[in-house]
């Protein structure tokens, strides 16, 4: 498949609340048409950046995951973002790629965010996931995953890196210039979702969610700040046309990645 019809949602989270979350994803899903192929919401896009795992973790069979695969089969969409997960007695900040099938894959963010002392509730991943989707092989990373280049180097020849995340207004900047940094240096195309609004912590988020091309082009509004839908169809042989004339991960030097 050629081309790619992917949907963002940029949203407001409500603190701690997994069910005024999903009604209101819902509610916006319901707005997008049927076309589309891909749904991108934030970092933990039921509760909002929280330590609070005790209270709020679900089991993989739990609420969230379950609604994802309802979305998935309705919209006949892949649905991807992550949730507070429990599992043998860990906590996992875990990112779902659910199929239209109902069928899933997820990945457990590598790099937990030390500053928030995220490594102190949650388990940190270990494994790099690659998703075959409907001809495209793509590459779904968690926020502070963002900062650090080798790990979502492109060695494996992704066609799509995408980040979920929740990135605060402090640092806004940074998540600007390294999108598109990501989307160079690995010749391909990448999203950033990101939330808007405060947190519990008292901590803003003014959004800019985007999907950058390969040469580092946005190819939606840049630094948008309001709650919204940002839907954008992206194509495959466009950017392997770019990747055969400029060949530059033809150079890409190899390395190990060690514990």
């Amino acid at each position: 498949m050629n081309t790619l019809n992917i949907s963002l949602l940029q949203a407001d989270l409500s603190w701690e609340n997994p069910k005024e979350n999903l009604s209101y994803f819902s509610s916006q899903i319901e707005q997008i048409n049927n076309d589309v192929d891909l749904i991108v919401l934030p970092e933990m896009f039921t509760t909002g950046f929280s330590m609070n795992a005790s209270e709020l973790a679900e089991e993989v069979n739990g609420t969230t995951v379950n609604w994802m695969k309802d979305i998935a089969k309705t919209k006949n969409s892949a649905v991807v973002g992550s949730v507070v997960i429990t599992e043998e007695n860990q906590y996992f900040n875990r990112l779902f790629f659910v199929f239209p099938s109902g069928k899933f894959e997820y990945y457990d963010k590598k790099h937990t965010f030390t500053l928030a002392k995220e490594h102190e509730t949650y388990s940190s991943g270990t494994e790099k996931l690659l998703v075959e989707y409907k001809g495209w092989k793509i590459c779904p990373l968690i926020c502070y995953d963002l900062r650090f280049p080798v790990w979502a180097r492109n060695v494996e020849d992704y066609d799509l890196l995408l980040y979920v995340a929740s990135w605060p207004e402090k640092r806004i900047s940074a998540w600007d210039a390294l999108l598109k940094a990501r989307a160079i240096e690995n010749m391909s195309y990448t999203i950033g979702v990101n939330r808007i609004g405060k947190d519990g912590n008292d901590y803003a988020y003014v959004g800019h969610s985007v999907i950058v091309d390969c040469l580092g082009e946005a190819l939606s509004k840049e630094k948008n700040e309001a709650a919204e839908i940002i839907s954008v169809q992206i194509h495959k042989n466009t950017q392997e046309e770019v990747r055969n004339k400029l060949g530059f991960l033809k150079d890409r030097d190899i390395f190990e990645l060690k514990e």
